[in-house]
């Protein structure tokens, strides 16, 4: 498999984490201390922690995924043609 291919995979597999971590706060009877969903907390709000202390919750609601993503691919982006351009 193509490095370019596996590394824009990667990106691809945590967006779909970020995308999942979303969706499993609107359910209010989850356990978030059972796994996977331990794991998948842990992983992703290591990155969205990030950008959670600039971007404060606005009437309940945080808006910090949404920006975590967008800069997410544009990062995915920029790496995936660097690698290419290495790469050749």
């Amino acid at each position: 498999m193509d490095i370019v291919k596996i590394v824009d995979n990667i990106f691809y597999f945590y967006f779909l984490l970020i995308i999942l971590r979303i969706f499993l706060t609107w359910i209010p009877s989850i356990d978030w201390h059972q796994q996977p969903i331990k794991s998948i907390r842990e992983v992703t709000d290591m990155y969205l922690n990030v950008f959670r202390r600039f971007i404060p919750p606005v009437g309940g609601l945080d808006f910090s995924p949404i920006i975590a993503i967008i800069v997410l691919q544009i990062i995915q982006v920029v790496v995936t043609n660097l690698v290419a351009s290495i790469v050749g």
